[in-house]
């Protein structure tokens, strides 16, 4: 019994400093993905717990929270990376497909057009003088074209955002935007009939209440 428990002893002592090995290594890479140290660390982390595991259940018959199971560093680098040390390429690759729609109401047309040509301003140097924003389609082009390209750039308070929709899917192929129109609208959006939709996310705008609102709610 003494024995055993000098091998506990050492095998717990092998489970914590695999952790601080692994915790260091973690620390290093820095949120790199697929850091080869970390991954090292980790396999040695794995196994040190579960051959404590191991040895608790034949010495007491008890075992840990750790559901773990053994790893062999050769068969799992031979599964997970390539022959040059990087990472396997996924057998499975998928392409997926975002689309998405958000409708906005115009208050008032003249103000949407200034802030427009305020943004456009904004982007053309000194010297030279912007050319005019004509119509509401312009003017949110504009918006995007000089925001970060993304529909945040819309959140001005100029537009009132309405109900949109957000649809996932997965797809045999990426887009290729050359086989469509610059002036096609429907095209680049139609799904094929091989698309599989993963899902639906309809999204509703958020308007604060003011207090007097607040307070009848409550």
């Amino acid at each position: 019994m003494i024995d055993q428990h000098g091998e506990l002893d050492t095998a717990l002592e092998r489970v914590i400093e695999a952790a601080r090995h692994h915790l260091a290594a973690v620390r290093d890479a820095q949120g790199r993905i697929d850091d080869d140290a970390v991954w090292q660390a980790y396999v040695a982390l794995n196994n040190a717990s579960y051959a404590y595991d191991e040895q608790l259940m034949e010495a007491f018959g008890e075992v840990t929270p750790w559901d773990v199971q053994a790893i062999n560093p050769e068969e799992a680098d031979e599964r997970f990376a390539s022959p040059d040390g990087s990472p396997a390429a996924d057998s499975h690759s998928r392409v997926i497909s975002v689309r998405q729609r958000r409708d906005y109401r115009v208050p008032s047309i003249s103000a949407l057009i200034r802030a427009a040509v305020s943004a456009r301003r904004a982007d053309t140097p000194a010297e030279e003088e912007p050319a005019p924003v004509e119509g509401v389609g312009e003017a949110v082009l504009e918006l995007l074209q000089s925001g970060d390209g993304s529909l945040a750039a819309l959140d001005v308070p100029e537009l009132e955002p309405m109900d949109g929709v957000v649809m996932v899917s997965e797809v045999d192929a990426a887009v290729d935007l050359e086989a469509f129109d610059d002036d096609d609208p429907v095209g680049p959006f139609q799904p094929a009939a091989e698309d599989r939709l993963v899902g639906r996310l309809d999204e509703h705008p958020f308007f604060e209440l003011d207090d007097e609102e607040y307070d009848h709610s409550h």
